[in-house]
């Protein structure tokens, strides 16, 4: 407060004068200052105050000392309050300086004054001190030259306090050891030659900087825990070794440091001329060795560590002799400072480069010569770790390996050495290494320089192909592109060095090489790989070599969806490399499809296209903003959350760019060219744009659309709000709007617009402070279960689908409705006015009561954001409105106070309601809502927690949370007792949680009391839990879950160690205490995992605040805790822990995970240890087994430690025991050891693998490598490999199991091959790897086999594959053990596939395998009796199919051909005894014969396959078609040819045959994928089923309509059908048409399963639109009413809640959209939902507006809502039931589908000639309609305009029915005045009609208008309504087309 006195003295002094007025915005700017807490706004406010001091300071120099002393010295003292800020304390320095400019003597009087002061001040420096000593030291020249004369007593300061902090040590957390010390580095640091003498003088030496030293060293040594303490004060003593007058001074006292451990019997240590004693903790560990190295690397002298040192052998210097060995020492330790070790072994190589010169003089000879033992070591170092996944580590080992390269490089240049081996070994060592290691690619960027381009490229010739790979996974793709840029520019450089050509000849020579990888990874159809691609690469080459542009552009012109997508990329990186970019009317023709595509990608990045641009004060042109307007609302619907957050990203950079090129234009600042016309045109589009998209969002928010279309458009009115306001936001680093935005903003409003924050605006966002809506439906059954699919019959007959209770959760966790009304809070709490208009808050307040009380959760939360709403943005005035407890009102001066009180009172009457009765509580007044509202208002409004430091108000809220812990105690333990059937203290008495039975009693007890005792249930026995059960249930876990939330937010928030401590704790000792109990009752006696994972991140955060609290007493608590958890995890239990509490695990992580990361975690480690132990105790000989062992709980607390994620790296230091105890828990007799061992071994597989990356199609690729994995915890791999030696050890008395095997082996197998090395720590696991290959046990030999691979380096592949194809027997008579001969093929198998998937092997590596397998063919024939071993030697055969012979071929071919041919001759069943593996055998058979028939494309083949399939063995049948099935597109055109003419000849037999339901399923799957694309039906298919199409349909038809098949056969069936019918279908074949149409309208509905609305879809993207063209024409009118239906259908399905099945009826719009009189279906560009929507209306409009069918078929897309018993069910305000049905289809939007609709009906009856049945039908509907219509609008006049609806009118601003049945309502007024107005007056003659169509247009007015008024719709539109999609207007090529 020393600065805001000055500041009011100083403001006194001046308050007369002529500089007054400037004194006083500068004095009110650093108030600002230090009252802001952004960093923003303090730079904000700084700036100005500087700016004010350059115009005082020519008014001070005209004035005396005296008249400038106020200012100066006030300026100081804000300066001396800014010390914890480096850029705040410089910028005050500059105010200054510049102020005492003539005057710099009084300035240092007042900076020796200041400081003087506070040298003074004590003995000891507080942290605030120690801030002002270390900011002056290094930022004000007055300051040193003060502590310069005040060397000694600063000296003696800092003793005093650095001893004072290590006997005290004040906290965990606390800063006060590392400022201290940090002001010892700042002296050491600035008065260097000041300190000399004190050091290194016999006569000046000092014993205060002598006690100093001693003090520093005991911190290194390990005194002050604090790591980072300790790593400062290495840092301090190599600044005082630079002291040093002579080199050799300081080296020698550094190699005394070095020294110390081995001199323990020592007393003392010489340091310079200061003796200091050895420091009493000297306990080394590992830590004090770091500390040394990298303060010394980090700022130690170059001559210090390079001079010759005394006392060692000839030529040793600190740096190669000291430095070095202790660096590769720490590498090698499993410390946890991996990542301060390498930053260390980084710093060395810097160092080394840096003193080369001064080596080389010294040494007089290479340091890095080939055969030192410096380089290996260096190597082996980098290499050995380059995997690591420590995060952090590997940035350093990046920079280690260039600095290597590049000292290397200057040493061999110094030297003039030609020779430059390293190189090459280092490429060669890259390239042995597989693909998915990331290490690879860092050492190969450096080697690139060095070796030139065109070196490495020819070594690496598969580097293409590896980018491509890198850039489909993400966390290769940055190394990959890396290594492309360095590449091309090491080429570029090389063309241009050496040919001097042009850029069109430099992108030529690029396209050589690259263009290739490019364009492959641009079309592919990765989504990401064209991604990266386009992103990491694209860019960058069309800035390094704009010619290549033009190549690019000649790969995109293709019309399928890659190309669009590539092309669009390019388009994109060439605007943001050019700027503006011009395009034709093909170009934005091709644009706009681009924006209508079905695929997600395309449509962004064509989105970004149009948004992006290198300036953001570019205009949008007026094509930009025309495609903007047709793209936005087609897209709002989206169910892809990635998609809306790139369209919110992209639409914000387009309102970026049109507020900026307005503010811009009204600056005068217009772009070139540009005139005023043409500025105020711009000006008049953005601001119109920008109310479009207001209009659109606003509309979008209502409770009618889905989850889908409120959260894009929120997102969008987020983006509109932040770009076009002028609301600023101090937690913001950027997106702050300009300064001069209210001239923008004056300017639109003028207009007419930008009323961002009108009442309708309000409205819609606080209906969506009620939302409810979600993703998907939660209690529907999901698509494909068999339950739910019926035949056809059966669902006509009414047979309702049955499901399991399983599908209804017991409360939706799941709901993104949270997402909905936290993001609407959010935009009100930030922009909107302060305070709600006092109806609405008082409205709002009302229902927010009524909903805290709703037994559904998502109601109540509802309920507790509208509360914390209204907090934040109501004063004091509302709140005085509002019917608060009478108390709090009228006294609290806070509310944010206020209203806890309130919300507190409540909760309390909540509480004995649920005393007296907790099944009423349960349904009338559950707890949970109100404990929601507490922590939302007490711990996400940030003027609560500036109220709760507010000195006047303290007591207040300690009252206030001492009640609030008190309450939530009673709560916990009342309803957790109510489970037990136990309440009160008795409840306590019982710690383990209830079983599921129990529980179901006690809840039984609770409804009977709650209904009285006389009431029975009817249904006791029923397996479904009643409603009441599940009340109860929810009441309490949900409670149970948000008691836990409250208390760990609560503890963060008010025990942070920025609270100021003069305040006293809001939450005392004993309180926290209870509040501990709560913890501890939560999870010892829970049973639900929501409410136990709730309550566990409340634990987590109460204990990080205990812990890291400066008081002792509350770091005791959780300490207390850990030690109770563990006594009463080793002690004698009566019931179960671990199985019936599911907290009892996270007791323990929740303790550990607070532990500040900083530390050691002596918690930690004391946790792990004790279970370590505890499971390694041997079990009793007779254990209870109905209790769970010590032994086993353990394991589990142990695996639950492990997967916590906030102790990854900690635990990772226990790994090695932990792994030891899970395998040996793998042999114990005990099952549930057994079980908590496997897991507890595939947590530690997981966390020290890391979680597996995505690579292309899903499989597995991760990138650490078994070499790296053994080099980071070779203890580790010593414990694996003697779990292998023992498996494999010679026994006597035959094989004996080893449990622990196969776990070993799995973690091996999940590793990568690594480098080749001589040193291989790998090495040694290979011969117990092999000699498994005999184990009897076959899925040990699986394993084993696919556990070598990451065992043999690359380079040795073919050395091993060569020496177990050797192995294999020549003859029958060698065999010794078919268990090894199979083994041994495994691993001949598992060796090829990943030799041959990787490109690992050369040909004639392959080659000498496969003569070696010829040499023993016999295995594959049956002179070997195992069909197993055949198999497997079949399949290393197809491994090597180019190897083989012609002769080995053909062998190969009449082998398997003899043996399916016997099958077929003499497969009679008896004939032959079965043998076991038989059935693989000849399915491997199979499969070979298929993929060499691809292969070969020979006819032989091909026709021996086609025979195959028609043999009646269903093992052949069965392989062949799922070789089908799982084939990739276009693999070989002639074999699925030949394929599916076979299946269509058979099809009609096996239809009639139905032999097996899952043998037809897949028969019918093959042919559909065989006839995927239209393209594959030719003539000679048609012909195979000439004669028996019709018999074929009318069987599948039959199968769909009448059987049972299940949904998976019904669903190829249809499509099937579907298929026969697009290729076969004639003018007679009418009925089956129709029979066709209403199997897919069954499938169809809404509450079919997704499988069958899938197959309904699909089956009309097939066969559908041939029939609608078909209809089209005249001689086949007759199917009209069947298209129209197929259209209708479409419709509806283009609105389903999948996906997928939304696409293929998209799928049906787009080959119908392309020509109405002709089908094109190659090329057809399938386009988005919406799109296909549009093109369906526009078809019915243009080709069947005359049917009147067309009318009544699109009535039947509006529903009929009764209005007035929706009204009356909101009147009635019924209290909620826990359950709400969710509807069919909550993807589904009537009302949006309705209002899009409206102008379809318009155009089709103003396109009916009069008197046309089209019009006959409007009339019929206006008869039957009308009536209704007008009496409800009559009905909404009343309801509205009388005020009937106030009370519940809140309310109705969230009914979703309700607003579906207004604006249904308004859809069918407008229809109905439309159709008056078309047939005329006489139309109004008819019964019910007593209005004109004049009339009726101003009752319709009236109605909306009072609608809009209470947000009920949307406000009408000067333009087009938004959201109302009609059909596209045709894309204009005469508009502006610059993009």
């Amino acid at each position: 407060m020393g600065a805001e006195r000055e500041a009011r003295a100083c403001a006194a002094f001046y308050g007369t004068g002529s500089l007054a007025p400037t004194v006083l915005s500068c004095l009110r700017c650093l108030r600002h200052f230090a009252g802001s807490t952004a960093k923003r706004c303090k730079e904000k406010h700084l700036e100005e105050a500087l700016q004010l001091t350059r115009v005082l300071s020519e008014g001070l120099q005209a004035l005396g000392d005296a008249e400038a002393r106020p200012l100066l010295r006030c300026v100081l003292a804000f300066q001396m309050e800014a010390t914890s800020s480096s850029s705040s304390f410089q910028k005050l320095e500059q105010m200054v300086t510049q102020l005492a400019v003539g005057k710099e003597a009084l300035l240092a009087q007042e900076v020796e004054i200041l400081l003087a002061g506070l040298a003074l001040q004590g003995e000891v420096l507080s942290p605030g001190d120690l801030q002002s000593v270390s900011m002056f030291l290094e930022e004000s020249s007055l300051g040193r030259q003060y502590w310069r004369q005040n060397l000694a007593l600063l000296l003696q300061r800092l003793a005093t306090t650095l001893r004072w902090v290590l006997q005290g040590q004040p906290a965990p957390g606390s800063t006060w050891g590392y400022l201290v010390i940090k002001a010892c580095l700042q002296v050491f640091q600035a008065l260097p030659k000041d300190v000399a003498p004190l050091v290194w003088s016999t006569s000046g030496k000092s014993e205060t900087l002598q006690s100093l030293l001693g003090l520093l060293l005991e911190v290194v040594w390990g005194k002050a825990l604090n790591k980072d303490t300790r790593l400062l004060a290495g840092t301090a003593l190599s600044m005082l070794v630079n002291t040093a007058p002579q080199p050799q001074y300081g080296a020698s006292a550094v190699l005394t440091l070095f020294q110390l451990p081995s001199r323990a019997g020592t007393e003392e240590l010489k340091f310079g001329e200061l003796l200091v004693e050895v420091p009493a903790v000297l306990e080394p560990d590992g830590l004090e060795k770091l500390v040394l190295t990298r303060g010394l690397l980090t700022c130690c002298k170059m001559d210090i560590l390079s001079c010759q040192l005394e006392g060692l052998p000839d030529k040793a210097c600190l740096l190669l002799d000291v430095v070095f060995p202790a660096v590769c020492t720490l590498t090698r330790e499993q410390k946890d400072c991996h990542y301060y070790c390498f930053q260390a072994c980084a710093l060395w190589l810097q160092r080394l480069r840096e003193g080369l010169a001064a080596l080389w003089h010294l040494m007089g000879s290479r340091i890095l010569a080939q055969d030192t033992e410096l380089l290996q070591e260096i190597t082996q170092l980098l290499w050995n770790n380059a995997e690591t996944p420590v995060e952090g580590v590997s940035e350093f080992i990046h920079s280690s390996f260039r600095l290597l390269l590049e000292t290397y490089y200057l040493e061999c240049q110094h030297f003039q050495d030609q020779e430059r081996p390293l190189y090459q070994q280092m490429l060669e060592r890259v390239v042995s290494m597989p693909w998915q290691i990331k290490a690879r690619y860092v050492p190969l960027c450096a080697i690139v320089p060095y070796m030139g381009s065109q070196q490495v490229l020819d070594a690496y010739p598969d580097l293409p192909q590896h980018l491509l790979s890198c850039l489909s996974t993400n966390h290769l793709c940055p190394a990959a592109a890396e290594v492309y840029k360095v590449l091309v520019r090491q080429q570029c450089g090389e063309w241009r060095d050496g040919q001097r050509g042009t850029e069109v000849a430099l992108a030529e020579q690029w396209a050589l090489c690259w263009l290739p990888l490019l364009s492959q990874a641009l079309c592919s159809p990765l989504p990401i790989l064209q991604t990266n691609a386009a992103n990491h690469l694209l860019t960058w080459t069309l800035r390094q070599l704009p010619a290549t542009q033009a190549l690019l552009a000649a790969q995109f012109g293709g019309q399928d969806t890659m190309s669009l997508r590539a092309w669009v990329s390019l388009l994109k990186a060439q605007k943001s490399v050019a700027g503006a970019l011009p395009l034709g009317d093909e170009a934005l023709e091709r644009l706009s499809r681009c924006l209508g595509t079905r695929e997600e990608g395309v449509r962004l990045a064509a989105l970004g296209l149009l948004c992006c641009s290198p300036n953001t004060n570019q205009p949008l042109s007026g094509t930009e903003v025309q495609l903007l307007r047709e793209f936005l609302p087609l897209n709002l619907n989206c169910d892809s959350s990635s998609f809306r957050q790139l369209l919110q990203a992209a639409l914000r950079k387009a309102l970026v760019r049109l507020r900026d090129s307005s503010l811009a234009q009204l600056r005068g600042k217009a772009p070139r060219g540009s005139g005023p016309a043409e500025g105020a045109e711009q000006l008049a589009q953005a601001v119109g744009f920008v109310e479009w998209l207001l209009q659109l969002s606003i509309a979008s928010l209502s409770p009618g659309s889905n989850y889908q279309r409120k959260k894009t458009a929120l997102l969008l009115l987020a983006a509109v709000l932040e770009t076009c306001t002028d609301t600023w936001s101090p937690d913001r680093k950027k997106g702050q709007p300009p300064r001069t935005m209210a001239t923008l903003l004056s300017y639109a409003r003028q207009s007419g617009c930008w009323d961002f924050f009108s009442q309708p605006n309000l409205l819609a966002l606080l209906s969506c402070l009620q939302d409810s809506t979600n993703e998907v439906s939660l209690i529907k059954p999901r698509g494909g279960h068999k339950g739910t699919c019926l035949g056809l019959k059966e669902a006509q007959r009414g047979i309702p689908p049955c499901f399991s209770f399983s599908h209804v959760p017991l409360f939706s966790m799941s709901s993104l409705s949270w997402q909905i009304r936290d993001l609407a809070s959010e935009l009100l709490v930030r922009y909107f006015p302060a305070t709600f208009p006092e109806p609405i808050a008082l409205a709002l307040f009302q229902l927010a009561q009524d909903t805290l009380g709703s037994p559904r959760v998502q109601e109540a939360e509802a309920g507790a954001v509208l509360m914390k709403t209204i907090l934040q943005k109501s004063d004091s005035g509302t709140m005085k409105s509002l019917s608060l407890e009478a108390e709090a009102a009228l006294t609290l001066p806070s509310r944010g106070l206020c209203f806890a009180q309130h919300l507190l009172h409540v909760l309390q009457a909540q509480y004995k309601v649920a005393c007296q009765d907790l099944l009423q509580a349960a349904a009338t007044a559950p707890m949970h809502g109100a404990i929601t509202a507490l922590r939302r208002c007490l711990l996400q409004v940030p003027e609560v927690a500036v109220s709760m430091q507010t000195a006047e108000l303290v007591q207040s809220w300690q009252e206030l949370l001492t009640r609030l812990v008190t309450t939530v105690r009673d709560i916990t333990s009342l309803l957790l007792g109510a489970l037990q059937s136990q309440q009160g203290p008795a409840a306590d008495e019982q710690a383990a949680a209830p079983s599921f039975a129990e529980m179901g009693n006690a809840i039984g007890s609770l409804i009977m009391l709650g209904k009285g005792r006389g009431q029975e249930e009817e249904e006791g026995d029923s397996v479904l839990l009643s409603e009441e059960h599940s009340l109860i249930l929810t009441c309490c876990w949900v409670s149970v879950k948000e008691i836990g939330l409250l208390l760990g937010g609560l503890a963060e928030l008010l025990l942070s160690p920025a609270l100021p401590a003069e305040l006293g704790p809001l939450l005392p000792l004993p309180s926290l205490q209870m509040a501990t109990r709560v913890f501890q009752e939560i999870l010892l006696r829970c049973r639900h995992w929501g409410a136990v994972e709730g309550c566990s991140m409340g634990f987590t955060k109460f204990c990080a605040a205990l812990l890291n609290h400066p008081d002792p007493e509350l770091q005791a608590i959780p300490r207390s805790v850990l030690e109770q958890g563990l006594e009463a995890l080793s002690g004698p239990r009566s019931s179960s822990i671990t199985r019936r509490a599911a907290g009892f695990p996270m007791l323990f992580l929740c303790i550990v995970s607070g532990e500040p990361p900083a530390q050691a975690r002596p918690l930690l480690t004391r946790c792990i240890q004790t279970l370590l132990t505890l499971a390694a105790t041997a079990l009793p000989q007779d254990w209870d087994q109905t209790l769970d062992l010590p032994q086993v709980c353990a394991l589990h607390v142990l695996q639950t430690l492990v997967r916590g994620a906030g102790l990854s790296g900690a635990v990772l230091c226990h790994a090695t025991p932990m792994m030891a105890l899970a395998l040996r828990g793998l042999s114990s007799p005990c099952w549930a050891m057994r079980n908590a061992a496997i897991q507890l071994f595939s947590a530690l597989t997981s966390r020290l693998l890391g979680q597996p990356w995505s690579h292309r199609d899903g499989c597995p690729s991760e990138g650490l490598s078994l070499h790296a994995f053994l080099g980071q915890h070779p203890k580790l791999g010593a414990v694996l490999l003697g779990e292998l030696k023992v498996a494999t050890a010679p026994t006597s008395g035959g094989p004996r199991l080893h449990p622990a095997l196969h776990a070993v082996l799995t973690l091996l197998a999940q590793l990568q091959p690594g480098a080749d090395s001589p040193v291989s720590p790998s090495a040694p696991f290979l011969g117990p790897l092999l000699g498994l290959a005999e184990s009897p046990i076959y899925a040990v030999r699986a394993m084993a086999a696919k556990a070598l691979v990451p065992v043999v380096p690359p380079p040795q592949r073919c050395k091993l594959l060569l020496q177990l194809a050797q192995q294999l027997p020549a003859a029958p008579g060698q065999i010794r053990s078919h268990n090894a001969v199979h083994g041994h093929l495994l691993q001949l198998l598992a060796l090829l596939a990943s030799a041959t998937g990787t490109g690992g092997l050369s040909s004639e590596a392959l080659h000498a395998v496969a003569l070696q397998l010829e040499e023993r063919g016999w295995l594959l024939t049956p002179a070997q009796c195992c069909p197993l071993v055949r198999a497997a030697f079949l399949q290393v055969l197809a491994l090597l199919p180019a190897s083989f012979s012609p002769g080995f071929a053909q062998y190969i071919h009449d082998t398997i051909s003899t043996e399916l041919g016997s099958l077929q001759q003499g497969g009679k069943p008896g004939c032959a005894e079965p043998q076991v593996g038989s059935a693989i055998l000849h399915q491997t058979m199979a499969h070979f014969m298929c993929s060499e028939a691809a292969r070969l494309v020979d006819s032989e083949w091909i026709a021996a396959v086609c025979s195959l399939l028609q043999q009646p063995n269903p093992d052949i049948q069965l392989a062949i078609l799922s070789w089908v099935i799982a084939g990739e597109r276009g693999r070989c055109k002639e074999v699925e040819n030949a394929l599916g003419l076979t299946l269509l000849e058979s099809l009609r037999s096996v239809l009639q045959e139905r032999r097996d339901k899952e043998f037809l399923r897949l028969y019918l799957e093959a042919l559909l994928h065989l006839y995927r694309d239209p393209s594959s039906w030719s003539q000679e298919a048609s012909s195979k089923l000439q004669g028996s199409s019709a018999s074929c349909l009318e069987m599948l038809l039959h199968m769909v309509e009448a059987e049972c098949p299940g949904p998976d056969l019904l669903f190829q069936a249809l499509c099937a059908a579907s298929l026969l019918l697009s290729h076969q279908f004639g003018d007679e074949d009418g009925a089956l048409v129709e029979r066709w149409c209403a199997a897919l309208e069954e499938c169809s509905q809404s509450t079919c399963s997704e499988v069958l609305r899938l197959a309904a879809a699909r089956s009309l993207h097939m066969a559908g639109a041939s029939v609608v063209q078909r209809s089209l024409r005249a001689a086949c009118a007759s199917l009209v009413p069947v298209a129209l239906r197929l259209i209708n259908m479409a419709i509806h399905l283009l609105q389903d809640e999948e996906r997928e099945v939304r696409h293929e009826a998209s799928g049906f719009a787009s080959l119908l959209r392309q020509s109405p009189g002709e089908l094109l279906q190659d090329g057809c560009i399938f386009v988005q939902d919406n799109v296909g929507l549009q093109s369906l209306l526009e078809l019915l409009l243009g080709e069947f507006g005359e049917y009147p069918e067309t009318f009544n078929s699109l009535l039947q897309h509006i529903p009929v809502v009764d209005l007035r018993s929706v009204v009356e069910e909101l009147e009635a305000n019924k209290a909620a039931s826990l359950y709400k049905e969710d509807e069919p289809n909550v993807f589904a939007e009537p009302a949006v589908l309705a209002r899009q609709l409206l102008p379809v009906f318009v155009q089709l009856l103003k396109k009916a000639p009069t008197g046309s049945p089209l019009h006959a039908s409007a009339l019929q509907w206006l008869e039957a309609t009308g009536p209704s219509v007008l009496r409800d609008l009559q009905y909404c006049k009343h309801c509205w305009s009388q005020g009937t609806a106030v009370h519940w009118g809140m309310k109705a601003l969230g009914c979703a029915k309700l607003h579906t049945a207004l604006a249904v309502l308004l859809v069918r007024a407008r229809l109905v005045a439309q159709v008056l107005q078309v047939l005329g007056e006489g139309a109004t003659a008819k019964p019910g009609l007593g209005y004109g169509i004049q009339e009726l247009e101003q009752e319709l007015e009236l109605v909306q208008g009072l609608l809009v008024q209470h947000g009920l719709a949307p406000v009408p539109n000067r333009d087009n309504a938004p959201g109302q999609l009609g059909p596209l207007s045709g894309t204009d090529s005469s508009r502006h087309a610059a993009v």
